[in-house]
Parts: C-alpha cells; structure tokens; sequence
C-alpha cells in the first residue's frame, strides 16, 4: 500500500492526464496544472499509437478512447523519389495495428477521461518554483498562487520547466536538422489501404496516407542546417512555406507533390523543430519525479513518443503503489531509461537518413533495400511493440 496520497502534476498535454489517471489506479490523488489559460483543442499534427502505447492505456482501462479517433495503419512503405518501393513495414506478428491519430483528437480524449473520473484540471498555472521539504512539495505558480501535495510530477513536455528546477545543468533540446510540417487535404484521391507511404524525397522526407472516404493526410520533414524555433517558423507566411515545400518535391514522382500543391495556405500546419533528448541525467530529485517528454523525448521519427509517455506514467504509477518515493522513482528510472534511450537513438538514425545530402541519398537508396531485407523484419520490432506493463507484479 502506497505512502503517498497525493500528487501535483505539471502539465496538461497527453502525458499529464495518462500519468494522473495512472496515479489515481494507484490510490493517489492528482490534480492536474496546466500553464495555459485554455484546453489545447486544434493543436498539433498527425501522430501514432504504436501497440505498446494501446497496452498502455488498456492498463488503465482507456484503450478504449482510441477507438473512435484512431485509424489502423496496416504497414509502412518506404519510397525512393522515384516511387521505388525501398521496404514494406507491417507490424510485428500477434500484435495489434499502430493507429494514426490527430494530436488535437487524442489530447481531447485523454483530458475527457480524466475529467471524467473526478481528475481536478487546472488551467493557467505556469510553474516558476517548487520548495520541498523532505515531507511534501509545493508548486508556486506564475499567477501568484501555490500548490502542496506529497509528490509532483513533471510532465510539461521536451522544454519542462520542473526538469531544469531540480537539476540547472539540464540539457536543453537537441536539433534534429529537420523541420516538420502537416496538413489533411480532402478529395486526396484513391485510399492508400492503411499504409503509410513514407517517402524519401530528393530534397526533403514526406510521410501521407490516404483513408477510405479520400481524406488524405501528409507530413514532410524539411532538411535545414540552422534551426528555426517553432515561433521564428510561424512567423514565414504559411504560403511561403507552401511554396518551399513544392520546390523541395518538384519532380518526385510519389503523391507527395500533389498533396502538398493542392493544401489551402490556411490548412498548414506548421509544427516546429525535429528535437530530441539523447539523455536527461536527472530524472529525479527528493519528491520531484519526470514522466514523457520532460524525461525522454524522443523525435516524431520514431513513431513512440505518446507510447512511451504512457508506458512510463503507468510504470510511474506501479512504482509508487509499491514504493515510498525516493525508491520508487529510482525503480521506475531503472525500468525505463535504457528503452528510452534505445528508441531516441533508433529516432536520431532515422532523422539522419531523412536529412542526407545529394551524394548520402544515391547511397541511401542503394542500401536501403538490401539492409531492410536484413534487418527490419516486423519480428525484429517485437521488442519495441511489444513491450507490456504487468501492473499486478509488485515493483518492490
């Protein structure tokens, strides 16, 4: 039986209510604070579900908020700029689909399923200081007020203010030499049958999917050498960008010039930097604990970061039930980084290729296929899809 009874969770995106929900299975009580004075409805791309993430939340019993906003994507094809099918990806054997989700879609989800258990959600609280006396810890927040509570809980994302108060030597973002653009474009032709083709184009990288009824979705990955934070990219003219991004895919022979020629300036999404954390140091320090992102952000390359951050805040929540704090968070830290850190590297690889030069893409090409055949069997991604929390086991 858990110690704790109470818990502060900074930050209200898609890890702060899956760890308050997994706290609460716990016999903790979370309150939610969220810098922002409003819910994040509209906000953010295309992402995935990888199967590991769907365990995850089946653990806490919300798999179930999924169902009516996720798409299966049956497989992966990766594309030259030719069209050449370089490799097939499907999904390891015995395992459910990924599913494609809109950001906006999932965050809406998860922040009703928390309000729906009686999870207290407070909007406009920006953290500015913790104090912990060695018994509980208190949140003072930027509009003057203050919370108490046995244990807190960063969960505000790669840029976490509660990761640079417990330790000042934090790293900050690493760039990823890519930034990520998006849109959904109606009447994209032909369903692509759940596969996502992701192309390898000669100037730049485009994942789309097309469902059945013709929407189709995109994202591209424009190589840049100097970074652009994400309000320097916001403030080019979206049909600026538009136009760019036609440029780099003139001439490849995919679908990806199309789809991106015919979105409406309006319905770009422009989404930021590809940036990652290779590793955090400190993951904890007395009652102050990271989850997601602030701990372990990993790039969209991947395709796991929502699925890790559940992972870790139902690991979080085991570890807890069983433990007093300070050995609870070192046993969830030992559970976790070096997966983490597996899949960031995986993420990091990925972001190299999509990002190679003239001479590294005709080599890319030639070897891509060859180490697919090799390598990137579906039974070879086991270890990542399908990794399972037994909540029942004792984390002590």
């Amino acid at each position: 039986m858990t110690d704790t009874r109470t818990a502060i969770v900074v930050g209200g995106g898609i890890a702060g209510p899956v760890t308050a929900l997994a706290l609460q299975r716990a016999g903790i009580t979370a309150t939610v604070y969220e810098a922002y004075d409003g819910t994040a409805d509209g906000v953010g791309a295309m992402l995935s579900i990888a199967p590991n993430g769907r365990a995850a939340l089946d653990v806490l019993d919300a798999g179930h908020v999924l169902d009516e906003i996720g798409t299966p994507m049956t497989a992966m094809l990766l594309r030259s700029w030719t069209g050449k099918v370089l490799a097939e990806l499907g999904t390891p054997p015995g395992l459910p689909d990924q599913l494609l989700v809109q950001r906006a879609d999932l965050y809406r989800a998860l922040y009703d399923e928390a309000i729906g258990r009686g999870i207290a959600v407070e909007h406009g609280k920006r953290l500015v200081s913790l104090a912990d006396d060695g018994s509980a810890v208190t949140a003072r927040f930027a509009d003057g007020t203050s919370a108490t509570a046995d244990i807190l809980v960063g969960a505000d994302g790669i840029r976490s203010t509660t990761r640079g108060l417990i330790d000042r030597g934090a790293p900050a973002p690493r760039y990823g030499g890519l930034l990520n653009f998006g849109a959904l474009v109606p009447d994209a032709g032909e369903s692509t049958g759940g596969k996502m083709h992701m192309v390898f184009g000669k100037r730049a990288f485009c994942g789309y999917l097309v469902y059945e009824g013709g929407l189709g979705g995109w994202f591209v990955n424009l190589p840049r050498d100097t970074p652009l934070s994400l309000a320097e990219q916001r403030a080019v003219p979206n049909r600026v960008w538009l136009e760019r991004l036609r440029a780099a895919f003139a001439g490849d022979r995919t679908l990806a010039p199309d789809l991106i020629g015919r979105t409406d300036p309006d319905d770009l999404l422009v989404v930021g930097p590809v940036e990652d954390l290779p590793t955090v140091p400190t993951w904890h320090r007395g009652r102050v604990v990271l989850v997601g992102d602030a701990a372990h952000a990993t790039s969209p390359s991947s395709g796991q970061g929502a699925s890790l951050a559940m992972e870790s805040a139902v690991q979080l929540g085991r570890c807890l039930r069983d433990l007093p704090p300070q050995r609870a968070f070192t046993a969830y830290e030992r559970l976790r980084r070096s997966r983490v850190e597996r899949i960031i590297a995986a993420g990091a690889r990925t972001n190299s290729n999509k990002a190679a030069g003239p001479v590294a893409r005709v080599l890319r090409d030639l070897v891509l296929p060859v180490a697919m055949r090799s390598f990137a069997k579906p039974e070879k991604m086991a270890w990542q899809y399908g990794y399972r929390i037994d909540w029942d086991a004792s984390a002590a």
